[in-house]
């Protein structure tokens, strides 16, 4: 059963270790853990459904809890606090692009604002839904999850845009193909929302962004049917997938997708290489990147972080023979940890595998085998129940993430973690910040902050340390040339730094274009693009 009120499924847990609760205790103080609200008080507030009845909707409190909030902080504060806000008047469950239709058209006629919902996994404030007169209909594509064409040929895969990262994975590893899109929600979120959202996953130094992968589909709107052919490339005109990829939902509901598929890799690999320090780690990676190796990832994380995953990792007589290994081979205190990924066949993946490391050595790398690896892989979707473990003793974890030129790189994460010390700071809070780069390109990389810090005792507390954690973090994205989302979208959280990015061309043209398709206003208003006037 999945969790309503955090990540994941309510079986799985990441328990926190003595050591590890020791490590945030000498950073932070003992943190202080709250009386979570119930199921039972979330249900007890949701108001009566303002929608007319339905026989696709669904009014019933429990399911409109269950569809009103993401995974962002602010989420998980209303939830854990029992103060929910608006819900959803109802949630609609389609089986078909038809179903889709014919709901958009019941929500045109009857003045409704339309929310999509994916697995529910935002953590920018997608699913927040507007407080007005306007009543409020979810639209669950869980539904429509099969894989409907499969063109070996091509190399394509045709599915319902609702189906969940595993279920698309597990049906294509039937014919002997993958995606190869493991973004860190992977378990819980879907095709269309790694659209809808610009999505990029841990391997996409292989097999692309969600850009790269997405090749054509069917958007329902509420002016009538959006089809996207497929072509291996086209001059004609302005690119029909580049006003759905990143939409979120104000154009309409993607129903289905074609996405390029490869072949599954017979061989795959991730190995672990420490550097002395970040100088050092990051010459090496922007020169295996630039190199362009056929790696499939690259994934570097600094000082602070190398030091706070070895602490979580557990098995403190292991670690302690690795680190003083490592310090005889030159890497001590300010060692950062890189992970390689090769995958594909076997012999070209083994001799990019050595190319890279020899790379790796000139920057004063030290290989310590695949070990560390392959523990990765077995627990990439499980860190994230960091979140829940932490929560239960009394600590928040929130992430920022942007991506900016090599130059930019080692400024950007300095201000990141000065910015999350600071803005705690004036709460008399202490912050635990660290960055790893979680995607890299010849041209620069993504950075990808963590704040850990004390959960407060009261909602609103907790909403002022956020606000004011994200507030300066985003500024500091602006200040240093970043762009405001490298992979999470934009949603609510992120709106009102747009404009610094895009310009206000660029944001008249995006109004322009969602009220070409939705001249009512009705697809996920406020989201992407902050309300003006009628809700463009």
């Amino acid at each position: 059963m999945q969790r309503w009120n955090g990540w994941g499924d309510e079986s799985v847990t990441y328990a926190l270790s003595a050591e590890a609760l020791a490590f945030l205790g000498e950073r932070l103080g003992l943190g202080s853990p709250i009386h979570d609200a119930t199921f039972d008080d979330a249900c007890a507030q949701v108001p009566a459904s303002r929608l007319a009845p339905h026989p696709l909707i669904d009014t019933r409190p429990a399911t409109r809890v269950r569809h009103a909030l993401g995974q962002s902080l602010p989420d998980w504060f209303k939830l854990r606090h029992g103060r929910i806000g608006a819900v959803p008047d109802g949630v609609a469950f389609p089986d078909s692009a038809l179903q889709v239709r014919q709901l958009l058209e019941y929500a045109r006629h009857a003045c409704v604002a339309v929310i999509p919902h994916g697995g529910g996994t935002s953590v920018a404030g997608h699913l927040t839904v507007a407080a007005g007169p306007r009543p409020v209909l979810s639209l669950s594509l869980q539904r429509l999850s099969a894989l409907g064409h499969l063109d070996r040929e091509a190399q394509l895969a045709t599915f319902g845009a609702g189906v969940y990262g595993p279920d698309l994975e597990a049906q294509l590893r039937a014919h002997g193909y993958t995606l190869g899109h493991y973004p860190q929600s992977f378990e819980y979120s879907t095709l269309g929302g790694w659209i809808a959202t610009r999505s990029s996953g841990q391997q996409s130094l292989r097999y692309g962004r969600i850009e790269q992968l997405f090749a054509g589909g069917e958007v329902e709107t509420p002016c009538g049917t959006l089809t996207i052919p497929t072509f291996p490339a086209s001059a004609a005109g302005i690119d029909l997938r580049e006003m759905v990829l990143g939409s979120e939902g104000r154009l309409g509901i993607l129903t289905q997708a074609t996405v390029r598929v490869s072949p599954l890799p017979p061989h795959e690999a991730f190995h672990a290489v420490f550097f002395p320090d970040w100088g050092q780690a990051q010459a090496a990676v922007r020169a295996l990147a630039q190199a362009r190796l056929p790696l499939c990832m690259l994934r570097l994380s600094n000082a602070l972080e190398t030091q706070t995953m070895l602490t979580l990792a557990g098995h403190k007589k292991l670690v302690g023979l690795l680190e003083r290994y490592l310090s005889l081979r030159g890497c001590g205190d300010s060692k950062c940890m890189l992970m390689v990924g090769v995958s594909g066949e076997e012999k070209p993946a083994r001799t990019a595998l050595r190319g890279a490391l020899a790379l790796a050595r000139r920057h004063r790398g030290v290989h310590v085998g695949r070990h560390m690896g392959d523990k990765w892989k077995q627990g990439r979707f499980r860190n994230v129940y960091l979140r829940n473990g932490a929560w239960e003793h009394g600590y928040v974890i929130d992430t920022v993430e942007t991506a900016v030129d090599w130059s930019r790189v080692a400024p950007m994460m300095a201000a990141l973690e000065q910015a999350g010390a600071g803005a705690l700071a004036a709460h008399g809070e202490q912050v635990h910040a660290y960055t790893h780069l979680s995607h890299v390109y010849a041209q620069g990389a993504s950075v990808y902050t963590t704040y850990v810090y004390r959960l407060a005792p009261t909602y609103e507390e907790n909403m002022a340390r956020w606000r004011s954690l994200k507030d300066a973090a985003s500024a500091a994205i602006v200040a240093n040339g970043g762009t405001i989302s490298h992979q999470h979208g934009v949603g609510t959280d992120h709106a009102p730094w747009l404009a610094a990015e895009k310009g206000e061309l660029g944001i008249a043209a995006m109004r322009a274009l969602f009220r070409q398709f939705d001249p009512q206003g009705m697809m996920n208003p406020g989201k992407l693009l902050p309300e003006a006037g009628g809700g463009l």
